[in-house]
C-alpha cells in the first residue's frame, strides 16, 4: 500500500471539510475515509469493510462515534476495532479479529495529517511554525494539478524558473536585475525535516529563504515592511499523475478580511502559474538525478531528487488492523455444528470435521475461505 509513498507524515486536505459525515480522499493511490469519533476527534481509516470490501465512506457515524458499514451495518472505532456486529453474537474479544484498517491521524494547522504506515515509532508530522503558533494568520487554498506530486515538488524548490513564469509579480524584480553575464547560486542546509534553500545573485543574498520539509512540503519565508509572509505548499499524490496542491498562506500582520483576500488571492495566481508549465513536464515522474541536464544552480531539485529515488521510490506499507496486532486468541465456537453448517453454508460432513476444529475457533470452511477465527455464527 502508498507504493513509492510509504511511511512518511504528510497533509491531506482541509480539516474543516470534515464535518458530521465521513470524508473520501485519496491518497498514493489508496482511499482512505476520515470521520469525527463522539468526542470530535478525527479518524482514518482505510476505506474498505473488512467483511465484503465495501467503501465505509458511504456509511454514517453512529451515536457512539463509530463509523457504520452501509453494507450490514459493522460498526468500527477511530481505531478500526470493530465496536458491534449486527444480528450475530460475536463476543467483544472475538470482535477484535473482524478489524477495520487504521492510520495515524492528526489534525494540526488546518489540516488533516495522515501517517502513510503503521508508524511504530510514534512520529509526529514535523510543522512549520506558522501552521500550530496562533500569532499567525492562514489561509488555506486547494487544487488538483495533471502531473506526478515529484515534478510539482522541485518546481517549488526550483528559483531559477522565478523571473520567467512570474514575471508578472514577484519574479518581476528578479528579472530586472539580470545581465546577460548575472550567475544564481544556491546553498543547501540540511535539517533533520528537509533542507532550507539560500540563493545568490550576483554576490547579493536573496532575502527570502525556500524550506523543502520533507516529503512533499515547501515554505517560502519572505520578509516584509509590516512582518513577515509564509507560503507553504503541499503536493500530495492522488494516484497515478494527479497531485492535489494544498497552498497555506501565513503572515504575522493585518489579519483584516480585505487584506486577507487581496494577499491570498495574489498567492493563489503565482501558484496556477506554475501548474501549465509543470503539467508539460516528461516523464511526469522525475527521473534519477543523472538522467536529465542540469546544471549547478539544480541543486536543491537535484537534492530532492536523490532523496525521492533512495527513500520512497520503491517503498510499500503493510498494514495489519491495530486491534489485531493485540488481540488475544480467538474462543472456541459457541454454537452447534448444526448452526454453523445452516449459517455458513457448510455441507453435513463439514459440519462434522468442524467439531474436532473447534477448539482452534476456526471451522474447515472458515479456514478454507479464510474468514477469521472467529466462528461465533458469521455474519
Amino acid at each position: 500500500m502508498f507504493t513509492n509513498f510509504a511511511n512518511v507524515w504528510t497533509p491531506v486536505g482541509v480539516a474543516s471539510k470534515l464535518k458530521l459525515k465521513p470524508l473520501s480522499m485519496q491518497l498514493a493511490g489508496e482511499m482512505l475515509v476520515f470521520f469525527r469519533d463522539k468526542a470530535g476527534y478525527a479518524a482514518a481509516l482505510i476505506d474498505r469493510c473488512p467483511h465484503r470490501g465495501v467503501a465505509l465512506s458511504m456509511g454514517t457515524v453512529n451515536g457512539a462515534g463509530c463509523l457504520e458499514c452501509p453494507f450490514h451495518g459493522w460498526a468500527f472505532r477511530g481505531d478500526g476495532g470493530c465496536d458491534h456486529i449486527p444480528l450475530s453474537n460475536v463476543s467483544e474479544q472475538n470482535r477484535q479479529h473482524y478489524a477495520a484498517t487504521s492510520l495515524p491521524v492528526r489534525e494540526i494547522g488546518g489540516l488533516l495529517w495522515v501517517f502513510t504506515g503503521q508508524d511504530p515509532a510514534g512520529t509526529e508530522p514535523e510543522l512549520p511554525l506558522a501552521l500550530h503558533d496562533p500569532k499567525w494568520h492562514t489561509w488555506v487554498y486547494e487544487s488538483i494539478w495533471n502531473t506526478h506530486w515529484t515534478r510539482a515538488m522541485e518546481n517549488m524548490l526550483d528559483s531559477v524558473h522565478v523571473p520567467f513564469v512570474h514575471h508578472r509579480n514577484f519574479g518581476a524584480e528578479m528579472r530586472k536585475r539580470i545581465r546577460k553575464d548575472s550567475v544564481l547560486r544556491t546553498e543547501i542546509e540540511p535539517h533533520p525535516w528537509g533542507a532550507a534553500i539560500r540563493d545568490d545573485l550576483d554576490g547579493e543574498v536573496s532575502r527570502r529563504i525556500v524550506s523543502w520539509r520533507r516529503p512533499n512540503g515547501m515554505e517560502l519565508q519572505k520578509p516584509v515592511p509590516l512582518g513577515e509572509r509564509r507560503m507553504h505548499v503541499y503536493c500530495v499524490p492522488l494516484v497515478g499523475n494527479r497531485t492535489r496542491m494544498i497552498l497555506v498562506n501565513a503572515r504575522n500582520y493585518r489579519r483584516g478580511r480585505l487584506i486577507s483576500m487581496l494577499l491570498d488571492r495574489s498567492n493563489r495566481r503565482v501558484v496556477d502559474e506554475d501548474r501549465t508549465i509543470v503539467e508539460s513536464a516528461q516523464p511526469p515522474e522525475v527521473p534519477p538525478p543523472g538522467e536529465e541536464l542540469s546544471v549547478a544552480n539544480d541543486g536543491p531539485t537535484l537534492y530532492f531528487r536523490r532523496y525521492y529515488h533512495r527513500e520512497l521510490r520503491g517503498s510499500a506499507a503493510t498494514l495489519v488492523p491495530v486491534t489485531r496486532l493485540d488481540a488475544p486468541a480467538a474462543t472456541a465456537v459457541e454454537c452447534e455444528p448444526s448452526e454453523i453448517a445452516h449459517s455458513d453454508l457448510l455441507t453435513p460432513a463439514d459440519a462434522s470435521r468442524s467439531t474436532s476444529a473447534s477448539t482452534a475457533g476456526v471451522s474447515p470452511r472458515q479456514r478454507e475461505l479464510g474468514t477469521g477465527p472467529d466462528a461465533d455464527n458469521p455474519a
